[in-house]
């Protein structure tokens, strides 16, 4: 029997958890025990809103100024709390001054600052708020700083589209449903159709700003205070339209944060349909578009492969903006009126929603601007598939025949000409197609190619060339006249 080797034991050493280290929380007086290290840090939210900094900055000078000038607070010391204000965003600004990621929030971290350097007269700053009316009104200074931008990007995208899209007002193309070739029109009219969805989501945009814009400082921690705060004035002061209604609701409310997510998954829906055409188009089954290599990649085994990555990853980042609008309504669906920890859930999603929305507008946009479309492909597409098997139906209907009546007649037509091996109406004699309806004259061959089918389609909405250049002109306006009042 082999000797064993002699087991070594140990005695269990409990680690002492690390202890709290950072700026001290605003909350600290309360509580005999402090959280330790980790369970500090799963609470914190400083790594999310410090994006809040400059934000939390103006508002808290804002609601200085109304301090003193309600003499809550000694004016000068209003003012001093204001300057160093204005220094830290400097020193932020230049780096001078790094964010402690130890602080709980960026607004404890802003206050310890100006406490350190001001001593009891930076403690004045808190005066009349709370944590909970100070973040909402930072987010959506953050939100009326963002969006337009967004909504710039948003409004270069349509632009550049509807430039691809005036030159291709007569490039002829199948139309699609099921992924079924189905009618003729043109690739100006169907990108003119993506237009009109963005157009759609820009004016989302414009209507969440709308909305969002009112000032809950003031509102407290749900019931205001029984200091005499002049709500309107801090409102004017940051350029808001108005003071919140109700302080509880101003508190609970995130309905903008819903409203900013939906309109980002919307439009990432959008794009995501576009890149799946395009995506199409680039196959070489389709070959209707050569997308510029510099927004292709390539295959780490297939060497011939030139990739659609980037309308593909645009197309998967939809996911993130539709998951991220599901956070938020989840979060949100359980919570009782008025203010609860989850609700500092809310930025994360939101900030990743914004910011996947930009770049990929931004790819977007190169990307088509640098395709290039095969419009000889596209043209021959439309024979082939009876594309103009509507029209037929529709010619006969101008002449008399009852429209169910009319397209059985078209059907059958169809019909005859897969058995005899044509690909289109017009390959079969004239006797042929009387057959089917006596109504039919010389003149359907001419009505029934693809160009005239297009030019035939002349309703507001439709394809026809002169239509499309109308809908041009009225997505450029809508671009124009669709801002925040």
């Amino acid at each position: 029997m082999k000797n064993k080797l002699p087991v070594k034991t140990t005695k269990a050493v409990t680690k002492k958890p690390a202890a709290l280290s950072g700026t001290k929380p605003l909350w600290a007086g309360r509580l005999a025990e402090k959280p330790q290290a980790e369970a500090f840090a799963f609470q914190s939210s400083i790594n999310v809103d410090k994006h809040l900094v400059f934000d939390d900055i103006n508002g808290s000078r804002a609601h200085v100024a109304m301090l003193g000038k309600q003499r809550i607070i000694p004016k000068d010391s209003a003012a001093k709390i204001s300057r160093e204000l204005e220094i830290i965003a400097d020193e932020i600004k230049s780096g001078k001054l790094t964010i402690d990621t130890q602080a709980e929030d960026i607004h404890s971290f802003l206050e310890a600052v100006l406490t350190k350097r001001l001593g009891d007269t930076g403690k004045m700053v808190h005066a009349g708020r709370s944590r909970n009316d100070q973040v909402a009104v930072d987010s959506r200074l953050y939100l009326k700083r963002k969006i337009p931008k967004l909504r710039k990007e948003l409004a270069a995208l349509i632009n550049t589209l509807l430039d691809i899209a005036q030159l291709h007002i007569t490039s002829l193309m199948p139309g699609y449903t099921h992924l079924q070739r189905a009618q003729p029109v043109t690739l100006g009219f169907h990108i003119t159709a993506w237009c009109a969805a963005l157009e759609r989501d820009y004016s989302r945009f414009n209507d969440a700003l709308q909305r969002l814009d009112e000032c809950p400082l003031g509102s407290g921690a749900l019931a205001g205070s029984t200091l005499p705060l002049d709500r309107k004035a801090v409102s004017m002061a940051l350029k808001f339209n108005r003071p919140t209604l109700n302080s509880m609701d101003a508190i609970a409310d995130r309905d903008f944060v819903l409203e900013l997510s939906s309109a980002c998954a919307i439009t990432m829906v959008h794009l995501s349909r576009f890149c799946e055409d395009v995506i199409l188009w680039a196959s070489e089954e389709f070959k209707f578009v050569e997308l510029s290599e510099s927004l292709s990649t390539g295959s780490s085994i297939m060497p011939q492969k030139k990739n659609p990555d980037f309308a593909e990853l645009i197309r998967g980042k939809s996911g993130r903006a539709v998951g991220n609008l599901v956070t938020l309504f989840t979060m949100l669906k359980g919570l009782p009126y008025s203010y609860n920890k989850d609700l500092q859930e809310d930025k994360e999603s939101l900030f990743d929603s914004i910011k996947t929305l930009s770049i990929c507008l931004r790819m977007f946009s190169g990307m088509m601007k640098s395709a290039n479309f095969n419009l000889k492909r596209m043209k021959a597409a439309c024979i082939g598939g009876f594309l103009e098997a509507t029209d037929t139906a529709e010619y006969l209907v101008r002449k008399g025949l009852p429209f169910r009546s009319a397209h059985e007649a078209a059907a059958l037509i169809v019909r005859d000409c897969i058995k005899a091996g044509q690909k289109h109406i017009t390959n079969r004699p004239l006797g042929e197609l009387m057959k089917r309806s006596v109504l039919f004259e010389e003149d359907i061959y001419e009505a029934l190619t693809p160009a005239a089918c297009v030019k035939a389609r002349e309703l507001p909405g439709g394809p026809a060339p002169k239509e499309v250049q109308r809908q041009i002109k009225a997505l450029r306006m809508k671009l124009q006249t669709s801002n925040v009042k």
